[in-house]
């Protein structure tokens, strides 16, 4: 018998076993593997307070079909396993409806996945002209990148010192160099994330033991691939190999742990010229 229940808590490692179940299959929702939930549910921008408006939907006590907003109301990820795609109808229909903001919702779905595309239009979603874009880097010879002689690699574990974290992201992702209105925000909080392994968890440390620049890779025994999220550097230490030094250290360090394959979501030259070749395009769907 099939069940559904919104999310709760306790649910958070059968959705996780759900979801790299989902990567496992094939490839229609790589960009919406379980790292990407993990990192999500943790962001300091993404609405906590709607978490429990999650959709899921149980056989047997496992998860088989998902309705998740993407940080905050207005887009989702709606997925099932390949068994249970005559549910999706329903979790679309429930995303639409729990989900939507005042422009509608909109959902990412692979060009490839034609069932689930056709079953969204007679829905009344409609495709527009945005994208999301899953590139791919193999890891079998991985050569390491030099590093400035003033720069250390160290292992980094955010949640010791999240406004040391919070400041590092401010400045990585071109906020500003403001010290005075990043404090004036609120203060951030401590991130526990499960998964995460310190080992694949990097800093940039400069002469001063300033932290200028960082990389994450999340990697489940479950899985052949890595995920990249996030990869920052302040921009005084930009155009110094330093986050292609992390990177390849990182994936050097996954390598040895399983992986063969390192993913991430975006259409950037910088990974292109590190070797990184597209392996999925997702256009969104609409409805208003």
């Amino acid at each position: 018998m099939m069940e559904f229940r919104n999310y709760k808590k306790n649910d958070y490692d059968a959705l996780i076993d759900f979801l790299v179940q989902l990567s496992n299959e094939d490839m229609n929702h790589i960009n919406w593997n379980w790292a990407r939930f993990e990192w999500m549910i943790e962001h300091p921008d993404t609405d906590k307070l709607s978490l429990e408006k999650i959709g899921l939907w149980w056989e047997k006590g496992n998860i088989v079909g998902a309705a998740i907003y993407d940080m905050y109301l207005g887009e989702a990820f709606c997925g099932t396993l390949k068994t249970h795609m005559d549910i999706l109808p329903e979790i679309l229909d429930y995303a639409y409806r729990i989900f939507k903001d005042e422009n509608g919702l909109g959902i990412a779905i692979r060009n490839e996945d034609l069932k689930a595309i056709e079953k969204a239009i007679d829905l009344g979603f409609e495709k527009v002209n945005q994208t999301e874009n899953v590139m791919m880097l193999g890891l079998d010879n991985i050569i390491p990148s030099r590093i400035p002689a003033d720069i250390v690699i160290r292992e980094y574990n955010p949640a010791e010192n999240p406004r040391e974290f919070a400041w590092l992201l401010w400045q990585g992702f071109n906020h500003g160099n403001d010290q005075a209105e990043f404090e004036s925000k609120d203060s951030p909080k401590q991130q526990l994330r499960k998964h995460l392994d310190k080992r694949l968890s990097l800093s940039a440390v400069d002469s001063s033991g300033n932290i200028v620049g960082y990389v994450c890779l999340w990697h489940s025994p479950e899985t052949d691939y890595a995920y990249v999220e996030p990869v920052c550097t302040i921009p005084e230490f930009r155009n110094m190999g330093i986050s292609k030094a992390l990177l390849t250290e990182a994936f050097s360090r996954v390598n040895k742990l399983g992986a063969k394959k390192a993913i991430v979501i975006s259409d950037m030259d910088f990974y292109k010229k590190l070797g990184f070749v597209n392996l999925a395009l997702f256009s969104f769907y609409w409805k208003l």
